[in-house]
């Protein structure tokens, strides 16, 4: 186990290193080839329920994806994590300013007195944050294994997909289980289908 933290360390080290090295106008064009990607995205654009997240701790900033999928009248459900283990509900939003709150950890999420929530099964793509990547679909989470369970509960059905610079692709992740992978990776430069 010490050695997997190990090398997990080692490769977020790698991938901050190299995203430090980007001037920010390379960052900003990087990202904005990824929301091109993402609204060309024949499994987004076809889906029904597009689940996504507001979290600030990933490298590329959702609000802007999900204000646009808004505007385009995408049915868009985010999560609220609760206190307790394995716990959190999925909601739907019809507006960014009016339907969210702060919560405790000062993330944006549903308020669940205004908004309606959305069974699990009924998510037809998820949109999955991480810090780093593989070709296999493998991912480095932020340690709290929210999204981690999440996969595993989402319907097989369901598209699971990271948004990443390229520069978070790695040669290979060390998973405990390949059940916790994503499907596709969608990056400023290319779509990764899992192998």
């Amino acid at each position: 186990m010490e050695e997997v933290k190990n090398t997990t360390s080692s490769i977020l080290a790698q991938v901050a290193e190299k995203l430090d090295e980007l001037p920010q106008a390379e960052i900003e064009d990087k990202y904005n080839q990824i929301q091109t990607r993402v609204f060309e995205f024949a499994n987004f654009m076809e889906a029904q329920i597009s689940f996504m997240f507001t979290s600030g701790n990933d490298q590329i900033p959702m609000e802007p994806i999900i204000r646009r999928a808004l505007h385009i009248e995408k049915t868009i459900v985010l999560p609220v994590f609760t206190d307790m283990k394995n716990a959190f509900n999925i909601c739907k939003i019809t507006d960014y300013d009016k339907d969210l709150v702060l919560n405790k950890n000062d993330v944006r999420e549903p308020d669940t007195d205004k908004c309606k929530k959305v069974s699990l099964d009924d998510i037809d793509i998820a949109f999955i944050p991480g810090l780093a990547f593989d070709d296999k679909g493998g991912r480095i989470g932020f340690g709290n294994n929210y999204y981690t369970r999440l996969i595993t509960r989402l319907p097989e059905t369901c598209r699971k997909v990271s948004l990443a610079f390229d520069e978070q692709i790695v040669d290979q992740i060390q998973m405990d289980s390949r059940k916790h992978t994503v499907d596709i990776i969608i990056t400023d430069k290319r779509i990764i289908y899992k192998i």
